[in-house]
């Protein structure tokens, strides 16, 4: 089964229309098929779990293999075993109350596949982010086509081996090619189409895909602030969170992107931060467990971001007080203090170890920063109170929040992940994946005894004037 498509053999529109077809010969594939298929993919993946994380690496020019088989594989497998456990529950249709006024009726939601779904996944999980939707997806009962990023060529090879042993091109293709090939995926009808990516491109996907009246679910970014109480141990705050900023070296949509602590303790904050960041990777250059920026364009824009900080007043430490490697494209997490709001730092989304500290006067001054700002992915707060909890949850919006931590919240089978506002549109993971790829269908039906007739014309009749009596108060 060959599943690398090429594009100017065979158009994108001739792969939907081929999946479509198939569709419409099995539109309701059994939960039997469905669990058939998401267990192939678990032994595919696991079969392939070294080639991938060897295709990972390779594609970095240099990826930490537990980062790959901890937030890229593990998720997945966790996902596929999620969801086998619980797509019968989720397939069964629901039984709604129809109401005195409609008696006797029955009335029920049918959980129907939507179709052929579109899926445009990143390169920073290359894998995660491919496979994730596409679980939901395929238990739905759907087909898909899989955009995958230019920027991992290594790995989409291995996901096409993987994918191609499970699933034939009417049911799953992969697609490959530069952005005007993503350009052209968006524009296809398809009945739904996710995207992960950053905010601009998530802006001309929506648009291209009105144009359709494609359904989307976005999932963008933006810049996710740690806000540290004044009741949390430096030391308890910096092991809470250094792991989700140098996971993948901060090239994660839910990484924090800056952190607001008091004042009073941010030379604190920096020196727990360098101790512990020694403590976990010492010497990065030539350190396995530490990943590199991705390619030289993601590596220029970092060091864009800090030269501008820099001219602007910025005052820059690594955290391990080792220079950033060029030939290695490995960057130690840059402290960054003394930061304005005139610096691209502060208004653009970071994507990699660059992490600005804002020191504050007080949680409502942090609050109120965050607040003044786009809707972040994700809000993390470092709080041991539960009043300060209380009132950031219920004063502040965001995508998702962790308490204590951070990142973890996306690889939460049994919870939505998804954005707000500029960060995004919609959700997906388990049950929320499955309803975003699904039309719930009513369904109100009827015996041989008719109450509808009495309030058909002519109007006027005592039984409808009863009814109408009886419902209009």
């Amino acid at each position: 089964m060959n599943m690398v498509i090429n594009e100017k053999a065979v158009t994108l529109k001739q792969i939907l229309d081929t999946q479509r077809r198939d569709f419409n010969e099995s539109p309701m594939p059994s939960l039997a098929v469905r669990i058939a298929q998401l267990k192939k993919l678990k032994a595919a993946l696991l079969d392939n779990k070294t080639a991938l994380q060897d295709a990972l690496c390779a594609d970095f020019g240099h990826r930490s293999l537990d980062d790959s088989l901890i937030a890229d594989i593990l998720p997945c497998i966790n996902n596929i075993n999620y969801t086998i456990k619980n797509l019968k529950k989720w397939m069964k249709p629901n039984r709604r109350h129809s109401g005195l006024l409609f008696m006797p009726a029955k009335l029920h939601v049918h959980y129907q596949p939507l179709g052929v779904i579109g899926i445009i996944s990143p390169w920073n999980f290359p894998v995660m982010l491919s496979i994730g939707p596409l679980i939901t997806a395929i238990a739905a009962g759907n087909r898909a086509m899989i955009k995958l990023s230019e920027f991992t060529p290594a790995t989409n090879e291995q996901l096409t081996k993987v994918l191609s042993s499970v699933f034939d091109s009417q049911h799953v293709a992969c697609v490959q090619g530069e952005a005007d090939t993503a350009a052209a995926f968006s524009t296809l009808p398809f009945d739904h189409l996710l995207y992960t990516g950053s905010t601009t491109v998530g802006q001309k996907v929506m648009a291209s895909a009105a144009k359709n009246l494609t359904p989307v679910t976005l999932e963008l970014g933006g810049k996710s602030p740690v806000i540290i109480a004044e009741d949390m141990p430096i030391d308890m705050a910096v092991e809470r969170l250094i792991y989700g900023k140098c996971l993948n070296a901060g090239q994660i949509c839910v990484a924090p992107d800056y952190i607001l602590v008091p004042k009073h303790k941010q030379q604190a904050f920096i020196d727990a931060y360098k101790q512990q960041f020694k403590q976990m990777y010492g010497e990065v250059k030539h350190n396995k467990d530490y990943t590199s920026i991705v390619n030289t364009r993601q590596f220029e824009r970092l060091q864009s971001l800090l030269t501008d900080a820099q001219a602007k007043g910025a005052h820059i430490e690594s955290a391990n007080d080792e220079e950033i490697d060029t030939d290695t494209r490995k960057m130690p997490t840059q402290l960054i203090t003394r930061v304005s709001n005139e610096m691209d730092i502060s208004q653009d989304e970071i994507f990699g170890p660059l992490l600005p500290i804002m020191p504050y006067e007080s949680l409502n001054e942090a609050i109120e920063y965050v607040n003044d700002r786009p809707r972040p992915l994700a809000l993390y707060l470092m709080s041991l109170k539960k009043t300060t909890q209380q009132e950031v949850l219920t004063q502040t919006h965001s995508g998702g929040v962790c308490i204590n931590e951070t990142v973890f919240h996306v690889a939460a089978d049994d919870a939505p992940f998804g954005g707000i506002g500029p960060s995004g549109m919609g959700h997906y993971h388990g049950k929320e994946g499955f309803l975003t790829f699904s039309h719930a269908r009513t369904v109100l039906s009827r015996g041989k005894l008719n109450t509808g007739k009495f309030v058909h014309p002519p109007y006027g009749g005592k039984i409808g004037a009863l009814i109408l009596k009886i419902f209009l108060r």
